[in-house]
């Protein structure tokens, strides 16, 4: 099936018991069993629930994966990949990416004896010099967030793959439409549910997509152990949005390249960050990798003083101020004081993230509106 088809079919059938077209909510703890651990494939709602398989087999055949596992929420998944080494074990990973992953890696793995090296990734052959025995894992982020950084998926796993490392991207940015990080190499995928494949801003869940049966299982046993699941509901609505998907992202992908190139024209904007841009870094490996360029980017202003940038979040009317990204709204956000500012102010400068940076997640409105929006908030600065 193509994209579109998939996203509306894969992982679905009617309801076996009364012919439902939708997946049913399974709003259960617990399910009867004929004798002691004979049942129907369903014990304990921690470990499986109808709805929650139906959600995991959706986002995995939009993947192009065998397994999907869904958890509480994006940390959770990440958590449950960082679950899988052991003290004394390395990892590799960017020195821009998401401040909850940074944060997560660095003041709660760390205490527990795992390594972290935050380096250039645009570069996959800075990979090399930090490999050794203990290295177990490359966690890469791309489009990065908020710099809009591309690293070269299939470059950096061909390394990894040398030196027996797995692979783990986080796909959130660009969603399965743009982007399947399996195909390129890797050997995880990670998705925050709550952004573009729940699409209505209403959802905090993670995922996981894997083509191996050993490590699904590894992966699953630390789901089952810790506890990390969505509810059966969230499920509901995420495979509700998932529906929409394509159309979704295509009017993303189309605001996005609008909002990008109105914002690069204009003489108040000093740089703009979007991967669409031929002088975007790495652009041609985002041409490769990704099947358009998104709605996310991010831009500074000429005049770059934070006060200023705060005037302009807080004039804005239709750019919703507020964290998260990939709903149908627009949002617009400052990282360094909101997404990122668990990272240590020197780390977010000597990494391009400025105080004055704004990130935009560009929605799904008429782009006149959008435009007329930031022209009234640009011109008020």
């Amino acid at each position: 099936m193509k994209f579109g088809t998939k996203a509306v079919h894969a992982g679905v059938e009617p309801d076996p018991l009364t012919g439902a077209v939708m997946t049913p909510i399974y709003q259960t703890s617990t399910y009867a069993q004929e004798s002691p651990s004979k049942h129907k494939g369903y014990g304990y709602a921690r470990g499986a629930n109808p709805t929650r398989d139906a959600l995991q087999r959706s986002i995995a055949a939009l993947e192009n994966g065998q397994f999907g596992l869904c958890f509480s929420s994006g940390m959770g998944a990440t958590d449950a990949v960082i679950k899988l080494l052991s003290p004394g074990d390395e990892v590799i990973t960017s020195n821009d990416l998401y401040g909850g992953s940074y944060r997560m890696f660095r003041k709660v793995f760390e205490k527990y004896g795992i390594k972290f090296h935050f380096i250039d990734l645009t570069n996959a052959e800075n990979i090399k010099p930090l490999i050794n025995e203990r290295t177990k894992l490359m966690w890469l982020e791309t489009p990065s967030n908020p710099l809009m950084r591309i690293i070269d998926i299939k470059a950096c796993a061909a390394i990894a793959k040398q030196n027996n490392i797995l692979v783990a991207v986080d796909n959130t940015f660009a969603s399965p439409y743009l982007q399947n990080p399996l195909a390129l190499g890797a050997d995880i995928v990670m998705h925050s549910v709550t952004k573009y494949l729940g699409g209505h801003s209403d959802v905090i869940m993670g995922a996981l997509v894997v083509n191996d049966q050993k490590l699904r299982d590894e992966l699953f046993f630390i789901l089952n152990s810790c506890g990390a699941v969505p509810s059966p509901n969230d499920c509901f609505l995420v495979l509700r949005g998932i529906k929409t998907l394509q159309l979704r992202m295509q009017r993303h992908c189309s605001n996005g390249k609008q909002i990008a190139e109105f914002l690069a024209a204009h003489p108040k904007v000093g740089k703009v960050y979007w991967p669409g841009f031929p002088n975007h870094p790495n652009h041609d490996v985002a041409k490769q990798q990704m099947n358009d360029f998104g709605g996310m980017l991010s831009f500074t202003l000429k005049d770059d003083s934070q006060a200023k940038a705060n005037k302009l979040m807080e004039t804005v009317h239709l750019f919703t101020l507020a964290e998260s990204l990939g709903g149908v709204e627009s949002l617009i956000n400052h990282p360094a004081s909101m997404t990122h500012a668990s990272i240590p102010k020197e780390e977010r400068i000597k990494n391009g993230l400025s105080d004055s940076l704004i990130r935009l997640s560009v929605g799904i409105e008429d782009i006149e509106d959008l435009i007329e929006d930031l022209t009234t908030a640009l011109n008020g600065v």
